[in-house]
């Protein structure tokens, strides 16, 4: 545990530092943001008063310093535009995202893994080859797209689109939230569906032609027994991991999806920095975002162990 203690600081290390330089490659700042094509007709000494405001007229080891030290002590910054800090924008942002990205996950099992064990009970034969070729379709359309058609097609034929009604969180309203989660949710567990799939076919392939099984099933166990006790169960290790993976890229990359249909998640925070350069609330956000997925991977090795008491973490 040490060692991945060690590697996961530092992933985050290395992500706050390619962070921090990629912002500032990027052409602008937070007063060109903020003032546009006036920020031409400042005098000097404006720039210089402005620029000290913000905090962009220290060395760049200083900036990333100052900021990574903040970090360390519970301070994320302060968005210049809102005047709040970005520790309480995220604290009401992600429990957003991860709502969206839990019911999303749970779609996503939910057609995925008995997609892959039909697609496995007959390999090469019309089941399979309609799952694979169904779960392909779904890989290639953009989340983006199916979000506008989606919520276009409920709007123009039944008139029902809950997510313009303004966002309310699952204490305000729960019956409402569920309705406004449950198109992004159905969009992202639609993307995310397909390589699950196809993780749990190859892993029920693979499981099935092991000696066990051949043992098993001379024994006269059970066809139904064979496929959820022997063959499913030492197939999720795989599924498992995929579908941690498919969660930790939920929290920071659902943002387009949650643009689209007015959720105030993590990922429309870190969009809405960058359009107003607000360098504090981007960098902070995606910091946060890594340490989550650092987390969910974690996780997902304690996950390992329930599943298979074989694996013991390093």
């Amino acid at each position: 545990m040490a060692r991945r203690a060690g590697e996961a600081a530092l992933t985050l290390i290395g992500v706050s530092i390619l962070t921090f330089v990629l912002l500032r490659v990027v052409p602008g700042d937070q007063i060109t943001a903020a003032y546009g094509t006036a920020a031409g007709d400042l005098s000097p000494e404006q720039l210089q008063a402005l620029e000290a405001y913000y905090g962009v007229n220290e060395p760049l080891l200083s900036q990333y310093l100052g900021w990574l030290g903040g970090v360390l002590t519970g301070n994320l910054g302060v968005s210049a535009t809102s005047q709040l800090s970005v520790l309480s924008m995220t604290a009401q942002s992600l429990p957003n995202t991860v709502e969206l990205a839990v019911l999303a996950i749970v779609i996503g099992l939910g057609l995925g893994v008995p997609g892959g064990m039909l697609a496995a009970s007959r390999p090469g034969k019309a089941r399979d080859q309609i799952s694979q070729l169904t779960s392909l379709i779904a890989l290639s359309v953009p989340s983006f797209l199916l979000a506008a058609v989606v919520s276009s097609w409920l709007v123009n034929t039944i008139g029902w689109y809950p997510n313009g009604e303004g966002y309310r969180t699952l204490s305000e309203d729960p019956a409402l939230n569920l309705q406004q989660m449950l198109l992004p949710a159905l969009v992202l567990g639609i993307s995310i569906a397909p390589p699950i799939l196809q993780t749990t076919r190859a892993a029920i392939l693979t499981v099935r032609s092991e000696d066990y099984v051949r043992t098993a099933r001379a024994k006269g166990v059970s066809g139904r027994r064979l496929q959820v006790r022997h063959i499913l169960r030492n197939a999720l290790i795989p599924v498992v991991t995929m579908s941690g993976l498919q969660f930790g890229f939920l929290l920071g990359g659902a943002l387009v999806v949650e643009q689209i249909f007015a959720i105030p998640g993590i990922g429309r925070q870190v969009l809405l920095g960058l359009e107003q350069k607000e360098y504090a609330v981007v960098q902070s956000t995606v910091l946060v975002i890594a340490v989550m997925f650092v987390l969910v991977n974690l996780l997902t090795d304690v996950i390992y162990r329930l599943v298979d008491p074989r694996v013991r973490v390093q």
